[in-house]
């Protein structure tokens, strides 16, 4: 696990959003992305965005898997994440939206909707780089504390403290879904590189038990000290509670060779 502290949030988008872009072009026009919701891959996302514009980044071929939905909200409600990825992905990237998927939470039958989910990552050929939060209990996707290292997509009931993280989206916290489909560890391990970005001192217990504690079911970030490509990007406040910060303390500034990857 690489894990490069930034300065700032922004400064974080930005060298997050370098590796992403280097991973596409080594994968080439036809990459597969997995992409995450939530705010803290947005500046990411702007990253990318403008690479786009700029014309040195391609993703019109490419394609898209969500790591997951809500389950019950209506069709074309604002606060779904179909509808989130196609403001902060599909649209600002220019990608073609037949590429770009995300699990039915409307599925009459959301058993087989999660293995036809799975089944399109695999006829995709897998994903390249799967971008990543982290929630503030430690989960990524909705992969809650407890969940199986070896999940694979599935229905998950989200607990208390995540229902309250995403209030802030909606009307009440009585609006907020109680249960969703989401990509599960195992999936999001099978990507050929992942990199999680984190934002905050409110993520600064999770980045520490993800990249410093045991790996356990109860921080199910923690999964990624197991993969083979993984690179970590956090801020100064998410980084306070790094034990080895001292050895992880490198910025943007002080390694060119991010600068490279853009190459």
């Amino acid at each position: 696990m690489e894990i490069v502290i930034c300065s700032t949030p922004e400064e974080a988008g930005e060298v997050a959003a370098a590796r992403v872009a280097q991973v596409v072009k080594e994968a080439g026009p036809r990459a597969v992305l997995g992409v995450a919701t939530g705010s803290s891959p947005l500046a990411l996302y702007e990253g990318l965005t403008r690479r786009v514009e700029e014309g040195t980044l391609d993703l019109s071929e490419a394609s898209a898997f969500a790591l997951d939905e809500y389950v019950g909200l209506p069709a074309g409600d604002p606060n779904s994440y179909a509808a989130t990825i196609d403001k902060t992905v599909t649209v600002p990237l220019k990608m073609n939206p037949a590429n770009v998927h995300v699990p039915d939470g409307a599925a009459e039958d959301l058993k087989q909707a999660c293995e036809d989910y799975e089944a399109a990552i695999k006829a995709a050929g897998g994903v390249d780089v799967q971008i990543l939060g982290i929630g503030s209990n430690g989960h990524i996707g909705f992969n809650e504390p407890s969940s199986s290292l070896a999940s694979r997509t599935r229905i998950k009931t989200l607990n208390e403290r995540t229902r309250e993280d995403n209030a802030r989206y909606f009307a009440s916290i009585d609006d907020v879904p109680r249960h969703c489909l989401t990509q599960g560890l195992g999936t999001i391990m099978d990507a050929r590189a992942v990199v999680l970005v984190a934002q905050g001192e409110g993520k600064a217990d999770a980045v520490a038990a993800l990249a410093e504690g045991p790996v356990s079911t109860m921080c199910p970030g923690s999964i990624l000290q197991m993969h083979r490509t993984v690179t970590v990007v956090v801020d100064e406040a998410a980084a306070s509670k790094l034990k080895l910060r001292e050895y992880y303390d490198v910025t943007y500034e002080h390694k060119p060779e991010w600068q490279e990857f853009d190459a």
